[in-house]
């Protein structure tokens, strides 16, 4: 008399006899002997698994907590179920020593800002370690690393602290960056007077001496007899003046008798 049992798609039958393993059966229908035999089935599709929060030391001696999702699936469905009592445990507590030994060489900041990096680390550190429990760990993530409330209000007083030192350092590269703009403003503005101011004097200085040279080359034209008549104009109106003091030089004393006789010309011109 024969029994027989459905293993499931994915799956895999273990077959005993008399309590001992006798082979390993795959997917489909499967007789056995009932009372003598059994068929343990194994499935051997990818499971995922939550590793509880749990406390890690980071190389600061930073404590921190830690949440790491696994998926798993079963590759020997011999080992899986008779080499270990609880396989699942083991390669918890597997995961478990390498990421605390992997945490354990980072500072508490590199720890925080690396998780990616840790997940690639752990999972070429478990690498095929865990085919001893027929197990084969094909993703490892880690959820989550939070630091301890006093660690975290540490890092919370750092963080404000290092804001407000940013703040302070922009406010003053403000102010410094004003003060230069103002600076600036008020140099150009000093050079542009200044500039303003030294063209104007060059212009009035071309402008004498342009006058300057006018007169000399004017002069240069003018013969002696216009400075005689000048001085004869000069003589007259001398004379007509109330002037009783005329203070003269020695060279002008001969030019004096020439006032009468300019004077009678100047009345016979008159008539």
């Amino acid at each position: 008399m024969f029994g027989f049992k459905i293993v499931q798609q994915n799956c895999q039958g273990l077959v005993e006899t008399l309590g001992k393993y006798g082979r390993t059966v795959n997917a489909g229908l499967q007789f056995y002997i009932p009372l003598i035999q059994r068929i343990r089935t194994v499935n051997l599709a990818m499971r995922p698994l939550q590793l509880s929060q749990y406390s890690v030391i980071t190389k600061d001696n930073a404590d921190i907590q830690a949440s790491v999702t696994l998926n798993y699936h079963v590759t020997n469905a011999q080992k899986y179920t008779y080499e270990n009592t609880d396989s699942v445990e083991s390669m918890a507590q597997l995961v478990r020593g390498h990421l605390r030994d992997i945490i354990g060489r980072l500072e508490l900041t590199d720890a925080l800002g690396s998780t990616s990096k840790i997940n690639a680390d752990l999972a070429a550190a478990i690498g095929d370690l865990t085919n001893v429990y027929g197990i084969n760990v094909d993703r490892v993530n880690i959820d989550e690393l939070t630091p301890s409330s006093a660690i975290q209000g540490a890092m919370d007083k750092q963080l404000t602290a290092d804001r407000e030192r940013i703040a302070t350092i922009a406010r003053a590269q403000g102010e410094a960056q004003n003060i230069k703009l103002t600076t600036d403003a008020r140099n150009r503005a000093l050079i542009e007077t200044a500039q303003a101011q030294a063209q104007a004097t060059k212009a009035r200085a071309d402008a004498e001496s342009y006058r300057i040279e006018k007169i000399r080359r004017s002069l240069a034209q003018v013969d002696a007899n216009y400075f005689k008549d000048q001085s004869i104009h000069a003589f007259v109106e001398l004379a007509q003046s109330n002037t009783n003091l005329v203070v003269l030089s020695k060279d002008e004393m001969t030019t004096l008798g020439e006032v009468p006789v300019i004077k009678k010309m100047l009345e016979q011109d008159n008539k």
